[in-house]
């Protein structure tokens, strides 16, 4: 097998690996927002509100590639839910801040906790710098999505007669 093969194999390989580990880890995401009783995009939603911690509608929007509207119906149903708050900015009483309620997000967070244990059990396996690599993967990995995401959302911004003019990516074999 010449070395322009092999690469392509474990390429094609490695894709498969973190398309099923994407997918499973959306399935759990799934179960545990049913147990919340929100969406699991809402639940997402929520995730990137604790990565960020306390960020504008038009913030979260950004990261997550929804329109404000969108973000707005999130937000909507988080707050009834009793997951998060508006808080408006002391200097600045037009802007407001999306917080997490610390108490509601440790009560979803600990069915996190066997995910946690298992993949913590994984990376025990790995040097340091086998982590620093893992790490820097995972940290390109998201810049790589953010970019997509960009992307995708021009397409979706396109009106469906103009998106046939659009250069297209070749078909995945998804």
């Amino acid at each position: 097998m010449s070395s322009a093969k092999s690469r392509e194999a474990l390429v094609q390989e490695l894709e498969e690996a973190m398309r099923r580990s994407s997918a499973q880890g959306v399935m759990y995401g799934q179960a545990v927002a049913e147990v919340a009783g929100i969406s699991n995009s809402d639940m997402e939603c929520m995730d990137i509100l604790l990565l960020e911690g306390r960020v504008t509608a038009g913030r979260l929007a950004e990261v997550t590639g929804l329109t404000t509207g969108a973000i707005t119906g999130v937000v909507d149903r988080m707050e009834k839910a009793g997951y998060v708050r508006r808080e408006r900015d002391e200097s600045d009483r037009r802007k407001v801040f999306i917080s997490v309620i610390e108490e509601k997000a440790a009560e979803i967070g600990k069915f996190y906790v066997p995910m946690q244990e298992a993949m913590r059990k994984v990376w025990s396996n790995y040097s340091e710098d086998e982590l620093r690599l893992l790490l820097r993967f995972a940290n390109d990995g998201y810049k790589g999505v953010l970019e997509a995401t960009a992307a995708l959302k021009g397409v979706i911004d396109t009106p469906p007669e103009q998106r046939a003019k659009l250069k297209m990516p070749p078909k995945s074999r998804r």
